[in-house]
């Protein structure tokens, strides 16, 4: 049994936003100071995501534990009321999720999904830093890809100029 009246409850659950969240904007605050440019948001974007770093073809997703349905943690519980009702709406969403975040795959961008229990306070340092490596491992292995081929093509044009000419 609800606790709260139909009135109370809708007001509730309307003042409950799905940009700017307060785990989105600790996520943004620390890719900024970090240096990271970004864009918010992007709606041409299978999801949207929530973050998009362009450079490193790199997506953020940043999910409540309950809206999204964060398997084992502690802050995913269904309520005792409507239960069918929230069970397929969050089966709903987790399916979504799901098929946006391979839509990107397939569109060559790297997905990050970050949990809204991974941003609380004993937890909060460890998953920016790892947000943070995990964006220098990829641009790393972009730029050395890059500078792979192009290592490759002179070489290739080095020896083309290099060998010998016989008449």
């Amino acid at each position: 049994m609800d606790k709260m009246t139909p009135e109370q409850r809708h007001r509730c659950m309307s003042s409950i936003r799905s940009k700017d969240t307060k785990p989105e904007m600790l996520v943004r605050r620390y890719l900024f100071s970090r240096g990271f440019r970004f864009r918010i948001n992007v709606k041409r974007l299978p999801g949207p995501p929530d973050i998009v770093l362009r450079k490193y073809r790199t997506v953020i997703f940043v999910n409540g534990c309950f809206w999204h349905g964060h398997e084992g943690c502690r802050y995913f519980v269904l309520p005792k009321s409507n239960v069918d009702f929230w069970k397929d709406k969050i089966e709903r969403n987790q399916k979504r999720d799901l098929k946006k975040r391979i839509e990107l795959r397939d569109m060559g961008w790297h997905v990050i999904q970050v949990w809204e229990c991974q941003l609380k306070p004993k937890e909060r340092e460890m998953t920016l830093k790892s947000i943070e490596m995990t964006l220098n491992k990829i641009f790393l292995d972009n730029y050395a890809v890059k500078k792979m081929k192009v290592y490759r093509e002179m070489k290739e044009e080095r020896m083309m100029v290099a060998e010998d000419e016989t008449e």
